[in-house]
């Protein structure tokens, strides 16, 4: 609960309490007067020591405090207590995207960081810390996961709880879907993922560092349905332009080989300019950022917001109690408690 004018407390209530207190004081004092000015000569009071005050004497002095209660009631209702509750509503779709990451195995090598190859990430695993910001960057739009290998399948489908995404996305490890690649069966799944979306603009995020080697269907014709469907596929190739270390196990223990890189620029570039979007290669962890805050750039929308607030005054049950407090005691005042001449 908050209060519309705080400033009542400030002004109006010291000065209902210096009031308050003159009043009170007043009270007491013209009563002392009468006390003082009224007797009756008696020889002896002995007589009225065991009588004791009856329950209306002892009443009337707490009916200036119902007045003063009353009072404070009033300040309190002057001061508009109120309750605010906000709504932010989100007016557009924004953009629909499929982020599809490829799990094979080749995705272990230890070629996007620089330093020790004991203290260096797998591809993967840049991937994965890349592909985390750039959702974070995006809080208004529905995003989904592909992953694929030698199969493709929805790791999570498009959603706006972010958390869910973020959950999903760190339990994505190499291998889980295969060693090869299948490219073209992991475009047809995510465009049929964003085939359901009511988002104007839909768009899939592929990254891989091989070329297709596995499925069905081939990535041009993959593309083609893209294209039909109106999404765009921004693909992103992950790796050096030389040969990539990996660690192996070995009869003398762990130690680091170099393989052929076998990534196929060309047709990924195809791919991309087939559906309108653009081919990226990304051959370090800071590039591959760069690279995801491009398309980020490139696929931003306006999101239209609409904020409203509902506000709900409650001073009314605080004049009533304040109009209680008053009946009460004017009505104990010629009642109950009357006093007599």
């Amino acid at each position: 609960m908050t209060f519309a004018s705080p400033w009542v407390f400030w002004i109006v209530a010291p000065a209902c309490v210096v009031w308050a207190g003159a009043w009170l004081w007043l009270t007491l004092a013209s009563q002392g007067r009468r006390a003082r000015s009224h007797g009756l000569r008696f020889s002896s009071l002995a007589l009225l020591t065991p009588a004791r005050p009856t329950l209306r004497i002892r009443l009337r002095p707490y009916l200036a405090g119902l007045r003063v209660m009353a009072v404070g009631l009033l300040v309190i209702a002057l001061a508009r207590p109120q309750t605010v509750h906000s709504r932010r509503e989100v007016a557009s779709e924004g953009v629909a995207i499929v982020l599809v990451l490829d799990t094979s195995g080749t995705m272990r090598a230890l070629d996007m960081d620089s330093g020790p190859f004991e203290m260096r990430r797998s591809r993967l695993q840049v991937a994965k810390e890349v592909v985390a910001g750039f959702v974070d960057g995006r809080p208004d739009d529905p995003i989904g996961m592909v992953v694929f290998a030698e199969n493709a399948f929805t790791q999570c489908p498009l959603t706006l709880d972010h958390a869910i995404l973020h959950t999903l996305l760190a339990k994505i490890e190499v291998g889980m879907a295969g060693e090869t690649t299948a490219i073209g069966t992991a475009i047809a799944i995510a465009v049929k993922r964003l085939g359901s979306s009511p988002a104007k603009s839909k768009v899939v995020v592929l990254l891989t560092d091989g070329r297709n080697n596995a499925g069905t269907l081939t990535p041009d014709f993959a593309a083609q349905i893209a294209k039909s469907m109106g999404v765009k596929v921004y693909t992103i190739g992950v790796g050096t332009y030389d040969k990539a270390p990996f660690v192996v196990d070995s009869p003398f223990g762990k130690r680091v080989v170099y393989e052929a890189v076998d990534l196929d620029d060309k047709q990924l570039t195809d791919i991309a300019n087939a559906t309108g979007a653009a081919y990226f290669r990304g051959v370090d962890a800071d590039h591959l950022k760069a690279i995801y805050a491009e398309i980020d750039r490139l696929e931003k929308t306006k999101i239209e917001m609409f904020s409203s607030l509902d506000i709900t005054e409650h001073y009314l049950p605080w004049v009533l109690a304040a109009l209680a407090l008053l009946c009460l005691e004017v009505v104990l005042m010629r009642t109950y408690a009357r006093k007599v001449p």
